[in-house]
């Protein structure tokens, strides 16, 4: 409304120019039947006129101008005023939609925290309920001793008549041992229907935690390993060795192992020369009694997984710091026999796991096919078992499933199968990183029937199956 009474102070002024402009037009034309008795003076006087005539017409055509403008102006502050009022509109949409989530997340967090406590209830009822149970198993085998001893006397009085007394006491006790089978029976289903329960509250948790793990990515102390017992071996677990010193053999070792049965015993830099192949440099890791070839190191985020085939199939990275040895090199490790494969995990708590598979590779014509069979391990698989695996990358998918790309939507080269969650060489993130799209491309271990381990460090080796020191 301010502009429009600025607009319209601006317009009067003209306006008013304009009329006595007018009234000139008219003087001029009353006085134009003597324009031939006139002197020269006055025909000058009427050439100053036709000059301001033609000056008040210009001055008439930017009015129309600045008017037509300033209609223009109005309508645009208008459609940025109406935009305005969506944009507030959707913030605030958008605003509830985010308190209606978090108030969903609360309330899942709360019902998880009180099925978790009915269930702790239903196991300490279900051992008291066991206990009882093998108090009246007991029992019960006293009662048939008792019974098969009666049974023998009855036996042997056959033929005789056994006495009235006799005859109530194996009666009452038949009728004492039939009442506590009933009552074992009864105690039985009622363990059963605990033990369904149980099932039920447990498939119930973990439900929920799927919904939370989908509503709030990586807090803390969802994405870290369980709290308990570690297995000794995977405690040793070294992410980094900066100091590691790059040691020349003579190239004649086929791998780490050999290496170490020749005496190398530090972990490090060696260059090895596999069975019909050229020498190049791997890290060996020492751990377990022997020496292991390490094919993928990840401690920090420092390298970018996100490569092509060629690189994947070469190898990239630094030796000492995180790297990918190379699908050419693993090759020709491995087809010299058979090898373990062992992947060491870390979260973001420090905790440490591992798993151990029986693998085959296959070469690049197979799209070096992985197969895997568990061995052993201290966290559930994450991986499919007897199946072919074939290695892709963004810029050479193998399998693209219902028209998605998996190593280009997840980042990195891997061996995918039906875009399962598992990725080792997927995005780096941190624990603090928000959003569903980094979470999905993020480095994370997730069983079938689990949730998201999300990983600080990871580790994949592999050694000879004929390692003593597995006993």
């Amino acid at each position: 409304k301010s502009i429009s009474g600025a607009e319209n102070m601006k317009i009067i002024p003209v306006f008013l120019f304009i009329a006595s402009l007018a009234l000139l037009a008219r003087a001029e034309k009353d006085y134009s039947s003597l324009d031939s008795a006139a002197s020269p003076e006055t025909k000058s006087r009427f050439a100053m006129l036709d000059d301001v005539r033609i000056l008040a017409n210009g001055l008439l055509q930017l009015g129309h101008g600045l008017k037509d403008f300033v209609h223009k102006t109005k309508g645009q502050m208008n459609d940025i005023f109406q935009k305005l009022y969506i944009f507030d509109r959707s913030f605030y949409e958008l605003s509830l939609q985010t308190s209606e989530i978090k108030e969903e997340e609360e309330q899942l967090r709360q019902t998880t925290a009180r099925l978790q406590i009915n269930n702790e209830e239903i196991k300490n009822l279900s051992q008291e309920m066991n206990s009882k149970i093998e108090d009246l198993i007991q029992n019960k085998i006293q009662l048939q001793e008792k019974v098969w001893g009666l049974e023998d006397k009855v036996t042997k009085l056959a033929i005789t008549q056994p006495s009235v007394q006799d005859t109530k006491e194996i009666s009452s006790l038949k009728a004492f041992v039939e009442q506590q089978d009933n009552h074992i029976r009864q105690l039985l289903r009622i363990v059963e229907d605990q033990h369904v329960q149980l099932d039920r509250q447990h498939n119930q948790i973990m439900d929920l935690e799927d919904k939370l793990n989908h509503i709030e990515l990586q807090e803390h102390a969802e994405n870290s390993f369980p709290g308990e017992q570690t297995d000794p071996e995977a405690t040793s677990f070294p992410v980094r060795n900066v100091t590691a010193v790059t040691y020349k053999s003579d190239g004649a070792a086929p791998d780490c192992t050999a290496l170490y049965n020749s005496g190398v015993r530090s972990s490090g830099v060696y260059t090895i020369k596999p069975n019909g192949s050229e020498a190049f440099d791997v890290y060996c890791e020492v751990k377990l009694g022997s020496s292991w070839t390490v094919i993928q190191n990840r401690v920090d985020g420092s390298l970018d997984f996100n490569q092509t085939w060629d690189a994947y199939t070469n190898g990239f990275g630094d030796l000492n710091e995180e790297f990918w040895l190379g699908l050419n090199q693993t090759y020709s490790i491995t087809r010299q026999g058979d090898y373990i494969l062992r992947i060491e995990l870390q979260d973001w708590k420090d905790n440490k796991r591992y798993i151990e598979y029986a693998f085959s590779l296959g070469g690049p014509e197979t799209a070096y096919t992985l197969q895997l069979s568990r061995i052993s391990g201290s966290i559930p698989n994450a991986l499919p078992e007897q199946t072919e695996l074939r290695f892709s990358t963004a810029d050479r998918a193998v399998d693209v499933i219902n028209d998605f790309n998996c190593p280009e939507n997840y980042l990195g080269g891997w061996w995918h199968s039906e875009c399962e969650e598992t990725n080792l060489n997927g995005k780096y993130v941190a624990p603090r990183s928000r959003g569903r799209l980094d979470r999905k491309k993020g480095l994370y271990w997730k069983p079938k029937k689990g949730r998201y381990y999300l990983l600080k460090s990871t580790k994949i080796m592999i050694h000879p199956t004929d390692l003593k020191s597995f006993d």
